[in-house]
């Protein structure tokens, strides 16, 4: 990609109307827009984010048996009247509409009536089960006030995954695996070392759900810590008893401030009863699904990557989610020699698969620096006179500074040997 040819453009300014960072650092650089309080558009760079988010979820929830599926956002009333989920007395995020036919329907804010309803469709029996599926898909809630960026908005994307099983055991399994491949997916996209997996009430259904929540300052959330047993408890479940049963004391607790990016549930059978969704076991007998439901939101884990880790300059992503690996930044492009040969690096690292951004403005050096700074790809690649001259390109690494001079053949290798 020509930066040239880049639809959105860098900002001098954050905007003012908005207070969280991670909204003013990703409209400042271009990834995002504002249409409303809590809409965003995710323009070209932040679509590229979070399309490596929603990968590297894929990649994880495949690997412990989930398969990808969508589900619309339009939700009938009848389901979740069943569940006693429809009326706003219960539930007060809905966005409803009237359809011009005659009734009314609800945009959605999760999707465990709509799956248990189609799986009615393909459970019989015992053999059937265990199975789980999931969708990554857009979801609506009528929040009274958006607010916190791209973290708390009324219209966002969520993964949610929904397993079925016959036994208690069977879910509990899954159950485990859900939460591994939860740290695996949170590591992966760089705030793994900051985000713990939370004990929070269960509900009739558990002794404990689990919350994943990221220790940050922006957080609107309050946990209680033990670093050492890298374990966070909510308020709720501060009690004498669920400490002792969790082998800590309120002593060895610090309170802190956090980010919840996902969450998981044990359902037990509530909406299939609900919904009629049962199984034949091995006695031929009627048996309600054992479900539970798991969620991460791709955008509040990329809000919370950019709260935590950008520094004075812009945002420093990790190289997992990055938009592009590298930022290409050519100078004196007033100078054709340099030019060219600016361009024929731009080139050569595309043809080795090195996503890369390149930098061919006519602006000066110091803008460029900033707007790189500012956009925090991995490693910036400058390619000017100087370096021409000597054959060399300078290499800064965003997250530290690191500078080094290589030459094409070595730059070369340093991607290679990083892929």
């Amino acid at each position: 990609m020509r930066q040239s040819r880049l639809l959105t453009k860098t900002k001098k300014e954050a905007p003012s109307d908005e207070v969280a960072k991670n909204a003013q650092l990703l409209i400042q650089a271009g990834y995002i827009y504002k249409n409303m309080a809590g809409a965003y558009s995710f323009l070209p760079l932040g679509l590229r984010v979070i399309e490596k988010i929603n990968n590297i979820i894929r990649e994880e929830m495949n690997s412990i048996g989930g398969q990808e599926m969508y589900m619309p956002s339009l939700q009938e009333d009848r389901l979740w009247k069943l569940t006693d989920r429809w009326s706003d007395e219960n539930v007060d995020v809905w966005f409803k509409s009237e359809l011009q036919a005659g009734g009314q329907v609800g945009f959605g804010w999760t999707h465990e009536e709509v799956v248990t309803d189609i799986m009615r469709q393909y459970v019989s029996s015992y053999k059937d089960l265990p199975f789980s599926a999931y969708q990554i898909q857009t979801k609506f809630r009528n929040e009274v006030r958006a607010k916190s960026g791209i973290m708390r908005t009324r219209e966002f994307w969520m993964k949610d995954l929904y397993s079925f099983c016959a036994t208690q055991e069977q879910h509990d399994e899954f159950y485990e695996a859900a939460a591994k491949a939860y740290e695996r997916i949170f590591d992966r996209i760089g705030i793994g070392e900051k985000t713990y997996k939370t004990f929070a009430s269960g509900g009739a259904f558990s002794k404990f759900s689990h919350e994943y929540q990221t220790l940050a300052e922006a957080g609107e959330d309050i946990v209680y810590v033990n670093e050492k047993k890298g374990i966070a408890i909510n308020e709720e479940v501060l009690g004498e008893a669920d400490l002792s049963e969790l082998g800590v004391t309120r002593e060895e607790l610090v309170e802190a401030k956090s980010i919840e990016v996902g969450n998981i549930f044990s359902l037990g059978t509530k909406f299939s009863e609900a919904i009629g969704l049962t199984f034949k076991d091995e006695k031929g007998e009627n048996r309600p699904v054992i479900m539970g439901s798991y969620g991460i939101g791709p955008a509040r884990s990329m809000g919370t990557v950019v709260d935590l880790l950008s520094d004075e300059k812009g945002i420093v992503w990790p190289e997992s989610i990055a938009p592009f690996r590298v930022h290409l930044v050519a100078l004196n492009t007033d100078d054709q020699e340099v030019k060219d040969w600016a361009d024929g690096i731009y080139t050569v690292l595309q043809k080795e698969g090195v996503e890369v951004l390149y930098d061919d403005r006519d602006a000066r050096p110091g803008e460029k620096f900033a707007d790189s700074d500012l956009l925090g790809i991995p490693y910036r690649v400058v390619a000017s006179r100087k370096g021409k001259e000597q054959g060399t390109f300078e290499v800064v690494t965003r997250k530290t500074g690191e500078v080094r001079n290589l030459s094409e053949e070595e730059l070369l290798a340093d991607f290679d040997d990083e892929e």
